[in-house]
C-alpha cells in the first residue's frame, strides 16, 4: 500500500508540476472548471437559444440579398425586377426546411440531428457523407461570417480593410476564448447584439415601409443614381434561366445555420423536443420576414450593387473606380430609410457588424457537438468527445477555430470568395436528412396501428418528402451553377473529411479487434514461465536503493542490476562501492563504445526475449520526483527515452521507482493548500460523486 500511495502521490506531484505553467492564464481566459453535476446549469432557455443557434441564419440577411443583386447585376439593371420572385423562391424554401426540421428535432432528440437521422436510416456511408458536408459548412460558417462582419466594419474603419486577414483572426480567436468559458455564457454575451440587429431590421422595414406608403415619400439609397454596365445585355432563354438560379442559389445562403438546432437539442432546457421546434419556427418566420423586407426596400430606394463595381458602376457616364467602396445592401437601405450618419444607422450599422462576428457561434456550437457524437462513433479522436473544464467540448471548439483561421488566411478574409464555397454542404446534409427521414416514416408506419398516430406519421412522411425533393432540387442547382465559382473545393473538402473518417474508423475498429479479450486462454493470460528483473543503475544512491529494494520485493526468477560503461573512471567506482556495502544483487556492466545508453539496454532486454521467449522481463527505473516544472528539464530525460523504446519491446515490463526530492515535497504543501484540486480530465470523464474535502483526482 506504501508503494501505491507513493506511486499516486508521484503522479499527482508531476501533472500539477506540468500543468502549472498554463492553469493560471487559462483560468483567467476561460474560468474556473465546473464539476460535471453542473451541467444542468448550463442548458439553454429559448430567449438565449435562439441567438446562439440561430445567429448564422438571422445575420445571413446581411449579405444574402446583396448575393442576389450582385449576381442578376450581370443582366444589367432590368433584371432587378426578378429579385422579389427569388426572394419568393427562398421563403417557399425556408419554410418547407423548417417544417422538415421540426420533424427530425421531435423524433431524433439526441443531438445527432442530419448525421443521426441519416446513418440511422440510409446506413453509415449515407450518415457519414453528412458528416463531411457539415463539418465543412460549419468551418465555412465562421469564415464567412467574420469575414462578411470585417468587411462591413472597414468600411468605417480604414484600419481594419488594411489589415483584414489580421483582424479577422483575432476575432475568431477572441470568439474561441468566449465559446470555451461555456455555452450558456457565450449565449448571454450573444443574445444582446441579435435582439438589436433583429429589433433595428424590423425597425428599417416598418419605418421604411411606412415612409413610402403613408408618407408617401421618395427614399434613395446612395447608389440611386449609379448606371451598371451589363455583362451581358439581352439574356433571354436558357442564359436568363441560368442566371436566375445562379440568383437563386446565392440567395439560399439565407438558409445555412438552420440545420444547428436540431443538432443542439441537448442544449435545449426540459422539454428539449418542443423548446427547439418553437426556437426553430421563431427564427424562420424572423429570417423570411428580415430578407424579404431587405429585398423590397432595396427595390423602392434604387440600391445598385456589382460583382466588378470599379468597371461595371457609373457615374454620369464615369466609372467610379478603385477608390470606391461598395458597401452592403443593408448599409445603403438604412442610408436611405434613417438617413446617412443618423443615430438609428450607426446603432444598424454596428449591430450588424457585430451581429456577423457572432453568426460564427451557430458553428461554435454544432460543430463541437458533432464531433463529439462523431468521435462517441469512432470516427473522429476520442479526445473531441470529452467536455472541457466549463463543461464545453473545448478540444472541438480549438480544431474548428483552426480550420477557420486557416481558410480565412488562405482566401484573404475575402467573402465574395468564400461565399462561393458556401451551402454546398449543407444541402447536401438537408438532402440526405429528409430522404432519411422519409425512411424513418416508412419504417414506424408498418408497425403503427393507432389511427391518430398514423395519420400524425403521413402527414410528417409528405413534409419530409416534399423536403427531400425540394433540397435535392437545389442542391443541383448549387452544384451546377457554383462549381466552377468556387463549389469545387467544398466539395474535395467534404471528401476529404470522409476519407480521414473512415481511415480512423478503420483504425479503432482494427485496434479494437487486437485488443479484444478472446474466450479461450492466450499467451497473455498464461502466467509467464519465469520473471527477469533488471533494475538500471547509474551510481549506488538513495534512488538506487529503494530500487533495488523494491525489485527484491517482487521476489522475481532472477535479479540483476545493469549499468551501461560511459566514463570507466565511474563505472570502476560504481563497481567499488556496490562490493563495499555488499548488495546482494549481482551487478552486469554492458559496454558502450559509442557512449550511448538506451541502445545497450534495449539490445540487451531484447536478447534476454530472444533466449527465452516464455519468459517476462521487468525493467525497474528509478526515477527522481521534482516539485518545479524547470527540473524536468534537468533530471530523468534518459528515463524518458528509454521507457519510449521498451514500449515497442513485446513481454518487457517497465516500473518507475519514484524518489521525492525536498523540491517535490515543497510542491505538496503547496498542493494541499488549494481548497479543491482536480486533475485534468477528472470532471470530462463523465458525471462524478460528491467528493470529500480534499478530492483525491480519481476518475
Amino acid at each position: 500500500m506504501g508503494v501505491v500511495r507513493q506511486r499516486r502521490t508521484y503522479e499527482r506531484l508531476t501533472i500539477l508540476c506540468v500543468s502549472k505553467l498554463t492553469d493560471v492564464p487559462k483560468r483567467i481566459l476561460i474560468g474556473r472548471a465546473l464539476r460535471s453535476d453542473r451541467l444542468g446549469e448550463t442548458l439553454l432557455p429559448k430567449r438565449i437559444a435562439l441567438p446562439v443557434f440561430a445567429s448564422d441564419p438571422l445575420s445571413s440577411v446581411a449579405y444574402a440579398p446583396g448575393e442576389v443583386l450582385l449576381v442578376l447585376s450581370i443582366a444589367g439593371v432590368s433584371a432587378y425586377h426578378f429579385s422579389p420572385w427569388i426572394a419568393a423562391a427562398v421563403v417557399v424554401l425556408m419554410f418547407t426546411v423548417v417544417a422538415s426540421y421540426r420533424q427530425n428535432v421531435h423524433a431524433y432528440p439526441s443531438g445527432g440531428g442530419d448525421y443521426e437521422v441519416a446513418n440511422t436510416n440510409l446506413g453509415p456511408k449515407a450518415g457519414l457523407t453528412v458528416a463531411s458536408a457539415l463539418l465543412v459548412d460549419y468551418v465555412l460558417t465562421v469564415a464567412v461570417s467574420i469575414s462578411s462582419g470585417v468587411e462591413n466594419l472597414g468600411s468605417a474603419i480604414p484600419f481594419v480593410v488594411e489589415h483584414k486577414v489580421m483582424c479577422a483572426i483575432g476575432i475568431i480567436v477572441l470568439l474561441t476564448l468566449m465559446n470555451l468559458r461555456g455555452v450558456k455564457e457565450s449565449g448571454k454575451l450573444f443574445a444582446i447584439p441579435t435582439y438589436v440587429f433583429v429589433a433595428g431590421v424590423f425597425i428599417m422595414i416598418a419605418w421604411g415601409a411606412y415612409k413610402g406608403i403613408v408618407l408617401d415619400e421618395t427614399m434613395r439609397a446612395p447608389t440611386a443614381d449609379f448606371e451598371i454596365k451589363p455583362e451581358h445585355e439581352g439574356l433571354a432563354g436558357f442564359a436568363l434561366l441560368f442566371l436566375l438560379l445562379r440568383a437563386f442559389s446565392s440567395g439560399c445562403a439565407a438558409l445555412t445555420g438552420v440545420e444547428a438546432i436540431s443538432n443542439g437539442v441537448p442544449a435545449f432546457r426540459k422539454p428539449k423536443s418542443r423548446n427547439a421546434a418553437t426556437t426553430l419556427l421563431l427564427m424562420g418566420a424572423l429570417a423570411v420576414t428580415m430578407f424579404c423586407g431587405i429585398i423590397g426596400l432595396a427595390m423602392a430606394t434604387d440600391v445598385k450593387m456589382a460583382e466588378r463595381p470599379a468597371q461595371d458602376l457609373f457615374v454620369n457616364g464615369v466609372p467610379v473606380g478603385g477608390d470606391y467602396v461598395q458597401h452592403p445592401v443593408i448599409s445603403q437601405v438604412a442610408a436611405a430609410v434613417f438617413g446617412d450618419g443618423t443615430f438609428f444607422f450607426v446603432v444598424l450599422a454596428a449591430a450588424t457588424a457585430l451581429v456577423l462576428f457572432l453568426a460564427a457561434n451557430t458553428a461554435y456550437n454544432g460543430f463541437p457537438l458533432l464531433g463529439s457524437i462523431l468521435a462517441q462513433d469512432r470516427y473522429l479522436p476520442r479526445q473531441l468527445h470529452t467536455r472541457g473544464d466549463r463543461l464545453a467540448f473545448s478540444n472541438g471548439i480549438v480544431l474548428l477555430a483552426g480550420a477557420a483561421i486557416l481558410l480565412v488566411w488562405l482566401y484573404g478574409a475575402d467573402s465574395t470568395k468564400l461565399i462561393q464555397l458556401y451551402i454546398v454542404g449543407v444541402f447536401v446534409s438537408f438532402t440526405l436528412s429528409q430522404t432519411g427521414m422519409v425512411r424513418h416514416w416508412n419504417r414506424h408506419l408498418k408497425t403503427e396501428s393507432d389511427p391518430a398516430r398514423r395519420r400524425h406519421m403521413i402527414r410528417s412522411r409528405a413534409i419530409n418528402t416534399f423536403g427531400a425533393f425540394f433540397t435535392g432540387l437545389v442542391l443541383v442547382v448549387v452544384l451546377v451553377t457554383k462549381f466552377t465559382h468556387g463549389a469545387w473545393v467544398a466539395l474535395l473538402g467534404m471528401v476529404i473529411f470522409y476519407v480521414t473518417m473512415s481511415a480512423i474508423r478503420r483504425h479503432y475498429d482494427r485496434v479494437a479487434g487486437e485488443i479484444a479479450a478472446p474466450d479461450e486462454p492466450t499467451d497473455d493470460s498464461v502466467r509467464p514461465s519465469r520473471v527477469h528483473s533488471i533494475v538500471l543503475v547509474s551510481k549506488v544512491h538513495r534512488p538506487t536503493l529503494r530500487a533495488v529494494a523494491y525489485a527484491k520485493l517482487m521476489r522475481s526468477d532472477k535479479l540483476e542490476a545493469l549499468s551501461v560503461n560511459v566514463d570507466p573512471a565511474e563505472t570502476k567506482a560504481l563497481k567499488a562501492e556496490w562490493e563495499r556495502r555488499g548488495i546482494n544483487v549481482p551487478l552486469k556492466i554492458l559496454d558502450s563504445p559509442y557512449r550511448e545508453i538506451t541502445r545497450p539496454i534495449i539490445d540487451y532486454v531484447k536478447n534476454l526475449r530472444r533466449e527465452s521467449p516464455r519468459d517476462a522481463v521487468s525493467v525497474i527505473i528509478p526515477e527522481y520526483v521534482v516539485g518545479h516544472w524547470y527540473e524536468h528539464l534537468l533530471h530523468n530525460q534518459s528515463a524518458l527515452r528509454l521507457k519510449g523504446r521498451l514500449l515497442f519491446t513485446p513481454g518487457v515490463m517497465v516500473t518507475s521507482v519514484p524518489y521525492q526530492l525536498q523540491s517535490s515535497e515543497l510542491a505538496k504543501k503547496r498542493a494541499k493548500k488549494r481548497q479543491e484540486w482536480n486533475a485534468p480530465g477528472s470532471v470530462r470523464r463523465g458525471p462524478v460523486n460528491e467528493r470529500s474535502k480534499e478530492p483525491t483526482g480519481k476518475s
